[in-house]
């Protein structure tokens, strides 16, 4: 059996991990679940074009705000600015984005020909051998666009050790601020095409959560379910992006526990799983139980689902991303469940924003004062945990819209439907 920390590396050496590093939607069918179709062979990923825009903007927003330049390393950030698709390892990928002027990639020598394949901007790629610094080159490009005392703005999960090397190789070490508000005005509000793939990839989640939740049989181990889950997002098209299989007591555990478990008459079954479509992301979860359904169960699901409907109830444009925590948050202590986030009840924020990253700003957590807007994306999930017994977590991903709030799946039903 896979424990759920394990699962992550697991999910890599499958053909869906290959689609992820690739970028696109499974297109082929798995083997051993021929009776399911793909569902993103009408899926487009985001075109040249748009790259182009979201890196107009970004210089326009730096120029605005006096921005030297902007350093961002691989991840979802490069890849949503440039197109540049690559994994972070010890050897440095990263692009200098200065506030007029052609974008600098540098890359490992050997990998140019790979990072090339994604790249959808005009930029100068230079390559570094082995015995050649990285820093040098990013810290060269800078010296290129000379802004007097306008500062270096640094993507947000850039690591450490690029942002002091490149600061020690230039001359005159720049002063460093963070680009979060950068990121966040241009990453925050989703475009219709980003929309259309982030439904796609929740189409194909909810199919395969209902294609495994018919297939759990007596005696499972969560490992079993995990490999349904991914056999079945495959097959419907989907890279798939993570699982989380949790059973029986394993449930009050939000992230999982290593404990082996079984499935038995009267398990809470409890999966949070999602896919990536073209780099955008899914995340659903569905509880219920297998065989007979005790009132305490029934009541938790029950009162589960009431969090979800209160904060979909909530979303209002205008109103801070933090009332629908507080929100759901007064319900539940009102059932008398644990007060600031305590156990037994809601350890974690009800929500996260959610686009290329499962989990991205601005969070449905009482402290986040972000106003809802028109484009932001959200995940819906007020779960209730005891500890030493069971959790319930309904989830379902929504966006904001002019009117008011949109599911992209519909809520549960029961805990006898989930699906």
């Amino acid at each position: 059996m896979m424990n759920n920390v394990s699962r992550r590396a697991f999910f890599r050496l499958t053909a869906a991990g290959a689609a992820l590093a690739a970028g696109g939607p499974v297109r082929a069918a798995s083997p051993g679940v021929p009776d399911l179709a793909s569902m993103t062979r009408d899926a487009q990923p985001i075109s040249t074009e748009e790259h182009g825009a979201r890196l107009a903007k970004l210089q326009r927003l730096m120029q605005q705000q006096k921005t030297a330049a902007f350093l961002v390393e691989a991840g979802a950030s490069l890849e949503y600015f440039t197109g540049v698709r690559w994994h972070r390892t010890e050897r440095t990928t990263a692009a200098l984005i200065p506030a007029e002027g052609r974008v600098v990639v540098v890359t490992p020598y050997f990998e140019e020909p790979s990072v090339r394949e994604t790249l959808k901007v005009a930029a100068d790629v230079r390559p570094w051998k082995e015995d050649e610094s990285p820093f040098e080159l990013l810290a060269g490009a800078l010296r290129e666009h000379p802004a007097g005392d306008a500062p270096l703005a640094v993507e947000p999960t850039t690591r450490l050790f690029i942002v002091d090397h490149v600061s020690k190789a230039a001359k005159t070490a720049p002063r460093v601020i963070p680009g979060d508000d950068l990121i966040r005005a241009c990453r925050m509000h989703k475009s219709a095409h980003e929309i259309a793939l982030m439904q796609t990839a929740n189409d194909v989640t909810l199919a395969a959560l209902r294609y495994t939740h018919g297939r759990i049989e007596a005696g499972m181990q969560a490992g079993d379910i995990f490999a349904l889950m991914v056999a079945a997002t495959q097959a419907l098209g989907g890279a798939h992006e993570f699982t989380l299989v949790l059973l029986n007591d394993a449930s009050a555990f939000p992230h999982g526990s290593i404990k082996p478990q079984q499935v038995r008459d009267g398990s809470v079954v409890l999966i949070d799983t999602g896919c990536n479509v073209y780099g955008y992301q899914s995340d659903i979860s569905r509880s219920w139980v297998f065989g007979t359904v005790s009132a305490r169960q029934r009541d938790l699901w029950n009162t589960v689902k009431r969090g979800q409907e209160l904060a979909q109830e909530t979303a209002k444009p205008g109103v801070p991303c933090g009332n629908i925590d507080r929100a759901v948050r007064t319900f539940y202590e009102s059932k008398g469940w644990s007060r600031d986030y305590g156990l037994p009840g809601l350890s974690h924020r009800t929500g996260h924003g959610i686009g290329m990253e499962v989990h991205e700003a601005p969070y449905l957590v009482r402290n986040d004062t972000t106003p809802l807007e028109a484009g932001m994306c959200f995940s819906d999930e007020p779960g209730l945990y005891i500890p030493g017994e069971f959790g319930i977590r309904l989830e379902d991903c929504w966006y904001m819209t002019e009117s008011g709030p949109k599911l992209f799946t519909p809520l549960a039903r029961s805990i006898e439907e989930p699906i």
